[in-house]
């Protein structure tokens, strides 16, 4: 792996990790797709409503993602030492942790502008997997969540994981939870859905990728795997993420009477 620069820029005592850009650009793009979301005829939405919506969003992830990762992964340390729950540029974000702060944070934003639920989930699902484009990738540079040892042409050596090439995991992320399922959903949330559908589809899709994803990555050390000496804390959570987007998505399907009324 070539030796990256976790600092991006530097200007004078300030410097602008690689990692945070990461977060900036998921959100500038992330707020730029909404807006277009909700210039579309009939949206139900206007620009005030997504720059709010959007603030409520970035809080949830960031709050929801750090915590997450605190409590699923690497308690002892933060208990520890409880000021590196805030060094957020060292990297630990968790997205099943960031997953439930947005939860919260579209059940704020509903329940405060008479919106329903699934009506706040379904305009923004098709703009999360740009955003864990750009994680991954920040990821990738930090050269952490690497993957087990491979021969694999493209195989890369982490120096923080010892002299053997491994799977570039993070990159596999970002090409699956990322890019190919953000072409999908966003497809696929071009058309008018029954409300859920879009929130289904991006559950299931992100929990499919994600859980075989994790077969060739290197579960977090202190951790281990968990059941049946192959399951990873990251499929065990993805495991209920499944079960409620198919729920979703079989809800949405019309009955033979509905479809031949």
């Amino acid at each position: 792996m070539p030796a990256i620069d976790p600092v991006a820029i530097t200007l004078g005592s300030l410097q602008l990790r690689w990692y945070g850009l990461m977060y900036v650009l998921a959100f500038g793009l992330g707020w730029w797709l909404a807006r277009r979301r909700a210039a579309r005829p009939g949206s139900g939405w206007n620009a005030r409503e997504v720059d709010d919506l959007l603030t409520c969003v970035m809080l949830g992830i960031i709050l929801g993602g750090r915590l997450g990762y605190v409590l699923f992964y690497d308690l002892a340390v933060y208990l520890r030492d409880p000021l590196e729950i805030v060094r957020i540029w060292n990297g630990g974000m968790s997205f099943h942790g960031g997953l439930l702060g947005v939860l919260v944070a579209f059940w704020y934003f509903a329940r405060s502008r008479g919106k329903s639920f699934l009506a706040v989930s379904d305009f923004v699902a098709p703009l999360v997997p740009q955003g864990l484009f750009f994680g991954r990738i920040g990821n990738f540079i930090n050269g952490e969540l690497w993957g087990k040892v491979s021969d694999a042409p493209w195989a890369v050596v982490f120096p923080a994981a010892g002299p053997y090439p491994r799977h570039p995991s993070q990159l596999y992320e970002a090409a699956l939870e990322g890019a190919l399922l953000f072409v999908l959903l966003w497809a696929y949330a071009a058309k008018p859905r029954k409300p859920g559908a879009v929130s289904g589809f991006f559950a299931t899709g992100y929990g499919i990728f994600r859980f075989m994803i994790e077969f060739v990555r290197v579960p977090d050390a202190q951790l281990g795997y968990l059941a049946f000496g192959w399951l990873t804390m990251g499929q065990l959570l993805c495991l209920p993420l499944i079960a409620v987007g198919l729920w979703l998505l079989l809800r949405s399907v019309p009955s033979p009477s509905q479809a031949h009324a």
